[in-house]
């Protein structure tokens, strides 16, 4: 028989455990989460109560949540394995890393999507953004620079399944190094087959490649490329494509390819670029030519493009009607 003060005492005990269970679900996953200057990481990421880096905010958020920023601040590297975004339109967001500054390896069902991003490398970096597995990654309104050491990209694509890239309205400049690296790599591994589109993308004063496609690692030939909109200029090659083997099929639309030292636009191997209404001058001031298409490789012009001004102009494979 439990006496009066037993009760009284188990009620107690009861609404106390009672208490902490109704209080637990405030450290589950939010599906949004801050970041600030000022923050701290064993915060719980709230808007009152920010974490300090985007590794510290990127396990408390609940996969298909997003990270904001709250004010300008620098917050470091981090490893993306599922669906999310990290949006810092409307302050300085920071990506100060040495090594890699986020690295995407999620499920092929995951969509990625990073906006507002300001990438630096520091000694020693690696890549700005390096892209292993997901369904799907969005790079918007983002400024990616000085990943310039040996074999370094601003953007590294390199996806062992089927992944699409979208990127928009971004800067990729001063990455890589004379002779390796560059600013955007696309380079699908094993079975890996890309889906890229590049719009409004400035890839510029690279000391390599601009703009890399290349298909040495990968077996499919299900890779296609367009960039639209854009600025491949500065560099040591504007857009080069080179496949041992599996062909791929490039759209260049509506770009300048300008200044490059080296090649402007070089097709290499069983690869198609089909070139529209696109602005080629100022190139091969070093050496190469402004168009290049060799090893079966075909550079095809809509008739509609301007290649003059150039030290070696090269030329098209042939004309193309549009369909």
């Amino acid at each position: 028989m439990i006496n009066h003060s037993a009760r009284k005492m188990l009620y107690a005990a009861l609404l106390i455990g009672g208490t902490l269970v109704q209080a637990s679900p405030a450290f589950a996953q939010a599906t949004r989460t801050w970041v600030s200057g000022v923050g701290d990481d064993v915060n719980p990421c709230s808007r009152t109560a920010p974490c300090k880096t985007f590794a510290g905010a990127i396990s408390k958020t609940a996969a298909g949540g997003e990270i904001n920023c709250l004010d300008p601040g620098g917050f470091g590297a981090v490893t993306i394995t599922k669906s999310m975004t990290i949006d810092c339109h409307y302050t300085e967001g920071g990506v100060l890393a040495g090594g890699n500054g986020i690295v995407v390896n999620a499920l092929s069902t995951d969509v990625i999507y990073l906006r507002g991003l300001d990438f630096f490398g520091v000694n020693p970096p690696t890549h700005g953004v390096r892209i292993l597995a997901a369904a799907a990654v969005h790079i918007e309104d983002c400024v990616i620079r000085r990943f310039n050491a040996a074999n370094s990209y601003g953007i590294s694509f390199v996806p062992s399944g089927t992944t699409a890239l979208f990127v928009s309205n971004t800067t990729v400049a001063n990455n890589g190094a004379a002779g390796s690296g560059g600013g955007i790599q696309i380079a699908p591994t094993g079975a890996g087959a890309g889906r890229v589109v590049l719009t409004n993308v400035r890839s510029e004063d690279n000391p390599n490649h601009g703009v890399l496609i290349d298909l040495t690692g990968g077996s499919s030939a299900n890779t296609t490329v367009s960039i639209d909109g854009s600025d491949i200029s500065g560099n040591g090659n504007g857009i080069s494509i080179f496949s041992p083997g599996p062909a791929v099929n490039v759209m260049v639309a509506n770009t300048t390819v300008a200044n490059n030292s080296l090649n402007g636009i070089i097709a290499n191997g069983p690869v198609t670029a089909r070139v529209g209404n696109t602005t080629i001058v100022g190139n091969s001031f070093t050496a190469g030519s402004a168009v290049v298409a060799v090893n079966g490789g075909s550079a095809l012009s809509y008739n509609n493009n301007r290649l003059d001004g150039n030290t070696n102009n090269g030329a098209f494979s042939s004309t193309i009607l549009p369909h």
